[in-house]
């Protein structure tokens, strides 16, 4: 039965002989952890650049945490080597020497330096102190954290600037070249808005770079690595915006090269339109003083003159492209293409409501003759009766001016001479016909 010790009992030699197969075990993998830190392109970039803001504060304490844990690193080394050592002796240890062994491997007896608050070092027992004893499963826990906390720090640094500056270098490219071209079609900054756009972006990309190396941490959002894997991930937000802004000055830029290729084009067409319409006006004018002529108690609409304004604003574009002002004919052009088609649907609505009159009379005439040809079909046009109604309305409708209103009844009238012309004799009553009406007048 095991002897208890001031570490609880003694261990047996194979329990001696597990723990040390473990803690070397873990002696190699927190090594090899801390070679990969030390090694990790990472923490080489952090070494060397000039840092600020929330990485330069956590640079700070990762720096102090790596040199602390080679120092733990080094003391774990000792220890286990001793303990090693001891072991080592005899195949089968005594009683005395199993002691040793049980605190080394479970006591505290591993004295290191004190954790240092002003450096942001913390430690596992609250308090800062010039030095304190641990276990070595205490000192692998310790480590494990610190190891933690710096990797953190390195990974994320490696990750946003891998990840950033490239992508801000070839947006950048992408802005010089678009630059070039809003150059070429006069897209200027103080001249065109999509010029204040260009600088606006090129002023961000610059401090987006600047700030991106400075300070990675600031560009990282959600978890750390260490607490949550692929949990957080790089921040692109002000680099979105920057490339969506870029994008929306390029289709800009675009639309102007359009216009460059097709600006002569598109101001025959607008001449066109225009032309179209002042024709469709000068016929309404005609149509209006015909009205005004031929029918007697019309309300005519009045025709307008011809668009100067918008004839002033053809000119206008056309010297701008003259002068290659490209940024100044692309939104001329698109509110002049869209004012001349209404433009001309004016001078068609207007031509419409100035021969209304004339196109009822032209309806008048129709049904009147339609009605005269029925009355022929059924042998009725040699019916004196019908043919004085017809005279009259068609004196009517031929003479100018024309009342449309008198000239309505009078087709009227002749119409319901012919339906009754036509309509069989009542049940019990004698027929009807233009013969007994030959006394109304």
């Amino acid at each position: 039965m095991a002897v208890a010790g001031p570490t609880g009992p003694v261990l047996s030699r194979e329990e001696v002989d597990r723990a040390l197969a473990r803690l070397g075990a873990e002696h190699e993998a927190v090594e090899s952890s801390l070679l990969a830190l030390q090694d990790h392109a990472g923490r080489r970039l952090l070494e060397g650049a000039d840092l600020s803001g929330v990485t330069r504060a956590r640079w700070a304490v990762a720096e102090q945490l790596i040199n602390r844990l080679w120092t733990y690193f080094d003391a774990y080394t000792d220890a286990l080597t001793r303990a090693r050592e001891l072991r080592s002796r005899r195949r089968w240890p005594h009683q005395s020497e199993l002691s040793e062994l049980t605190d080394l491997l479970r006591g505290a007896r591993v004295t290191l330096p004190g954790g240092d608050p002003s450096a942001g070092l913390t430690t596992l027992g609250g308090a800062a102190r010039l030095s304190e004893r641990l276990t070595l499963e205490e000192l692998v826990d310790r480590m494990n954290g610190w190891y933690a906390q710096a990797l953190d720090v390195v990974v994320v640094a490696d990750a946003v600037w891998s990840a950033l500056p490239a992508r801000i270098d070839l947006l950048a490219a992408e802005l010089r070249r678009t630059r070039s071209l809003a150059h070429s079609v006069g897209v200027r900054p103080g001249e065109h808005p999509s010029g204040d756009d260009l600088e606006e972006i090129t002023r961000e990309l610059s401090a987006l770079r600047a700030e991106v190396i400075s300070d990675p941490l600031a560009f990282w959002t959600g978890a750390s690595p260490s607490s949550a894997p692929g949990g957080g991930r790089t921040d692109t937000t002000r680099y979105d915006r920057a490339a969506r802004a870029l994008e929306d000055v390029r289709r800009e830029i675009e639309a102007v090269l359009t216009v460059r290729q097709d600006a002569e084009q598109r101001l025959m067409r607008v001449r066109d339109v225009l032309s179209r319409a002042d024709r469709t006006l000068e016929e309404a004018r005609q149509a209006r003083a015909e009205v005004l002529s031929k029918i007697a108690a019309s309300e005519v609409p009045a025709v307008s003159g011809p668009p100067t304004a918008l004839y002033e604003q053809l000119s206008a574009a056309a010297e701008h492209r003259r002068r290659a002002r490209w940024h100044r004919l692309s939104p001329l052009l698109e509110s002049l293409e869209q004012r001349a088609e209404e433009e001309l649907l004016r001078a068609r609505a207007s031509l419409t409501a100035v021969t209304a009159p004339l196109a009822v009379r032209a309806e008048l005439r129709g049904r009147l003759d339609a009605y005269r040809a029925k009355a022929g079909r059924l042998g009725l046009a040699e019916d004196p009766f019908l043919g004085e109604r017809y005279d009259a309305a068609r004196r009517m409708l031929w003479s100018a001016p024309c009342d449309l209103t008198a000239a309505e009844q009078a087709v009227l009238r002749y119409q319901q001479a012919v339906s009754g012309a036509l309509a069989p004799p009542g049940n019990g009553s004698p027929g009807h016909s233009v013969h007994d009406h030959r006394g109304e007048r």
